[in-house]
């Protein structure tokens, strides 16, 4: 295991627990590790009077890798995880030795997505999450998905706390674009992108593309969104097949 130890974000609203099933696979080959994010799964919400901000976020995942001693990782997620990963590129570009960005996009959200996220914050901290998989799962998995997909999303979703959900969503209406950041990345990067992803398609996954000096794009058919949970198997084929030495 000499190349660069691998650090994968998890989407919304979801835990680490979407990984699960690229897990031992990548594990053979590659140190992985995936944190939950703060608010979410295991991972605690700390107390603070400041807006919710990416940055934050992106500053817990640089604390952990002082902890574990690592100087330089390969960094990616899925999602939110992508948008988190971004953070850290603006945070610490000298901690990041390679991307990897699986279904998501550098664009800020448009003020109906920004209106959306918040109406999800407040009614999410009012009801909790249990009304979610409902609303989310059609945009999250393709139209074909295996019920058991949709099952352990749901399974994953109404397990989050609402504080984390809500801190999360409010986060990520804050973010701004990252097309810059990108753009000044000068480290191998993979895209990867659902086929039939209807909330970061194939145009977003090509501005990544264009942005990024050096990437690499792989589209699996047939998937949406969540590629990690409806194709685990493309997704680890995809990593395994670009990682760099």
């Amino acid at each position: 295991m000499n190349a660069l130890p691998l650090v994968l974000l998890h989407a919304f609203p979801v835990d680490a627990r979407m990984w699960d099933a690229v897990r031992a696979p990548l594990s053979e080959r590659l140190r992985l590790i995936t944190p939950d994010q703060r608010g979410l799964g295991r991972s605690p919400l700390p107390e603070t009077d400041r807006e919710p901000d990416l940055a934050d976020a992106a500053r817990d995942v640089v604390a952990l890798l002082d902890r574990l001693d690592l100087d330089k990782v390969v960094l990616g997620g899925c999602s939110m995880g992508g948008y988190l990963t971004m953070a850290v590129l603006r945070l610490a570009p000298e901690r990041v030795g390679g991307l990897v960005f699986i279904d998501t996009k550098a664009t800020a959200d448009t003020p109906e997505a920004v209106r959306t996220r918040h109406d999800v914050a407040v009614r999410v901290e009012a009801e909790g999450t249990g009304w979610m998989p409902e609303a989310v799962t059609p945009g999250l998995l393709a139209e074909k998905s295996r019920p058991e997909v949709a099952g352990r999303l749901r399974e994953l979703i109404t397990t989050q706390p609402p504080s984390g959900v809500a801190w999360a969503a409010r986060a990520m209406a804050a973010r701004p674009d990252s097309l810059e950041t990108l753009r000044s990345a000068d480290v191998p990067a993979l895209v990867v992108v659902g086929e039939e992803d209807g909330l970061t398609p194939l145009s977003e996954a090509n501005t990544l593309v264009e942005a990024l000096p050096d990437a690499t794009l792989v589209v699996l058919p047939e998937v949406g969104h969540l590629t990690p949970l409806e194709d685990p198997a493309g997704v680890v084929e995809a990593i395994l097949g670009w990682y760099p030495a």
